[in-house]
């Protein structure tokens, strides 16, 4: 049996970043598919319980930053702790993320997703801004100028909404989120137990 993986992200989050890769290399392991969702944590946190980076207190923020460090340096990816642009506005980019995987496929707007993710926490870039959304998506094989005007088109912040509010009734509280059918994994720390799952086969 085949499974499929609902990946919820935010197209500002390190954590979906540190994860990317992997998720991505178990899902071709255990045949898995992967269907992305860039949801808006900005709705997401009031409905959990949860607080945005900025009203979180002193510990927590240092806390952070120090796990960042550590995975940073076990996995190997070269992420800034402190990026210049972050966080970036978000909307365009994970709207261009919902007409590529709406038009084109999921692994486009996985790839996209991906793309955006590293030139955030690798790169300094900013992503909130046109012409370097322009140019990623240009990076992946796709005509960036077409899809930055097909985001535009109201129905993405729209279905966007529809399927935030449906990520927290489903419980997702956070990012990144791999759900398969009933059973949830927050953080790219539970990545193990995603395979598992899925090698389990229920």
């Amino acid at each position: 049996m085949s499974f499929q993986v609902d990946y919820y992200v935010s197209l500002n989050s390190p954590w979906t970043h540190l994860g990317g890769t992997r998720l991505m290399d178990i899902a071709a392991r255990c045949g898995a598919s992967v269907r992305i969702y860039p949801i808006d944590t900005a709705e997401v946190f009031p409905a959990s319980g949860g607080l945005p980076l900025p009203k979180r207190s002193p510990q927590r923020q240092a806390y952070r930053i120090q796990e960042l460090a550590r995975w940073r340096d076990v996995l190997a990816i070269p992420i800034n702790l402190k990026p210049k642009h972050f966080p970036a506005k978000e909307a365009v980019a994970a709207q261009s993320v919902l007409a590529v995987r709406e038009t084109i496929g999921d692994a486009p707007a996985i790839d996209l997703a991906h793309r955006i993710l590293k030139a955030l926490w690798e790169e300094e870039a900013d992503t909130g801004d046109r012409e370097t959304l322009v140019r990623l998506i240009g990076e992946i094989g796709l005509d960036g100028t077409s899809i930055l005007e097909l985001a535009g088109d109201g129905r993405w912040a729209a279905l966007r909404s529809q399927e935030t509010r449906a990520a927290i009734n489903r419980g997702v509280f956070g990012v990144p989120t791999y759900a398969v059918g009933e059973s949830i994994f927050w953080g790219q720390d539970r990545l193990d137990f995603l395979e598992r799952q899925l090698r389990a086969g229920r």
